[in-house]
């Protein structure tokens, strides 16, 4: 599973009040995607294209289990990179369909508007623009099964689980 996108780069300790703020809870899922990070970068996600990446820093998406993934997801984001990612986020990111690796270091090899090219099964990213490649953890192939059927749910449903 390769991608390739433009990135944006967060810092550390993104939490997923960030993500999915308050403001989001009671408004349709179209309006909850225009107000990803609207608290820290406004506007942020109407420059956003589909395939775009985002890396990010240590200890992304810590805080509570609001579902920031699915809206990272349906912004249209490829797929998440960081130095860290708290657990419950990297769980739920996989389980709603939404690659998520983690690579220390990788916040510092690009600045906004690079384009990564990611090797979800190997753990590989790579900053095209300069050439910096690193290793991060890999992805099971389990979790890529996820991931390439949308999420936990539909890989249950594809595989007679579920209806």
């Amino acid at each position: 599973m390769k991608l390739k996108g433009r990135v944006w780069v967060f810092g550390d300790e993104i939490n997923t009040d960030l993500i999915f703020p308050h403001s989001a809870f009671r408004v349709s899922p179209e309006e909850q995607v225009k107000l990803v990070f609207s608290d820290n970068r406004p506007g942020w996600s109407s420059l956003v294209k589909p395939g775009d990446i985002l890396i990010a820093g240590k200890n992304f998406g810590t805080g509570s289990s609001r579902p920031g993934a699915v809206l990272l997801r349906r912004l249209g984001l490829a797929c998440m990179v960081a130095d860290s990612i708290n657990g419950l986020f990297y769980r739920n990111a996989i389980s709603y369909g939404f690659p998520a690796l983690q690579c220390p270091g990788v916040s510092k090899m690009f600045e906004e508007g690079d384009i990564a090219e990611i090797n979800m099964l190997e753990g590989t990213v790579t900053n095209l623009r300069t050439g910096e490649t690193r290793t991060g953890n890999k992805l099971s192939k389990l979790m890529v099964d996820i991931l390439l059927a949308g999420g936990i749910e539909e890989l249950l449903i594809q595989e007679g689980y579920m209806d």
